[in-house]
């Protein structure tokens, strides 16, 4: 059975989503407020977080930050606001979805479901050493690690599922479809926009090889990259 950490001061929400949650298998934990949800993520070790945004004592965006340090659990971001900073802003710290409210329960379990799988998949393939390299840029997929001219590249961890995925892909056409498909492990939405927001903030992280990923207009995106050394 796996645990779910729901953090979010409204009463309400957490009822609805620990119904929809306990209903699809979860054990569920709630904390009120984000010094709770730090609080439990170490204690509980839970397989996936949701973590509204507004918060009293510690809001979400800083109980993200503060859980990252210690843990790679999948976390799902809660807000009322819908603005593309406040996306980036949590996909820079570490967040693996971003749901804006209203929102539709059964969604965010299917959301939930997916992170967990994904976040497993990636947990497996660390047994098996994998790395790749082009021209200065190393990705060691089995350690979760990438290098930029010899120094550690600090990636989000969508940023690294994204990179390895198309890394492995390489030279494919991937369409935007299929990449939040297999990527998020989630049937696509429609919002194409959280796909681009996650490119744009890789390719920063990338530098000087940001263009290794190449935009395909009106269809998606290929990584493109000399041949390995």
């Amino acid at each position: 059975m796996y645990k779910l950490l729901i953090a979010d001061d409204e009463l309400q929400i957490r009822n609805i989503i620990r119904k929809y949650a306990e209903f699809s298998g979860y054990s569920v934990s709630e904390a009120e407020n984000g010094m709770q949800a730090v609080a439990l993520a170490k204690e509980e070790s839970p397989d996936a977080i949701i973590l509204d945004i507004m918060m009293p004592e510690l809001d979400g965006f800083s109980a993200c930050r503060e859980i990252r340090r210690f843990s790679d659990v999948p976390i799902l971001m809660l807000s009322a606001r819908g603005e593309e900073y406040d996306k980036i802003n949590g996909f820079e710290i570490g967040a693996d979805d971003y749901i804006v409210k209203p929102f539709s329960p059964r969604e965010l379990m299917l959301r939930v479901d997916a992170v967990i799988r994904r976040s497993n998949k990636n947990h497996q393939a660390e047994n098996e050493r994998e790395v790749y390299s082009f021209s200065g840029l190393t990705a060691d997929v089995s350690a979760r690690m990438v290098f930029i001219n010899g120094e550690k590249a600090e990636l989000s961890p969508k940023e690294y599922d994204l990179l390895f995925y198309m890394i492995r892909n390489k030279g494919i056409a991937l369409s935007r479809e299929k990449l939040i498909t297999d990527v998020w492990g989630y049937d696509f939405y429609g919002d194409d926009r959280t796909l681009d927001t996650h490119i744009k903030l890789l390719r920063k992280s990338l530098g000087e090889y940001s263009s290794f990923i190449v935009t395909l207009r009106g269809m998606g995106y290929r990584f493109d990259a000399p041949n390995e050394k």
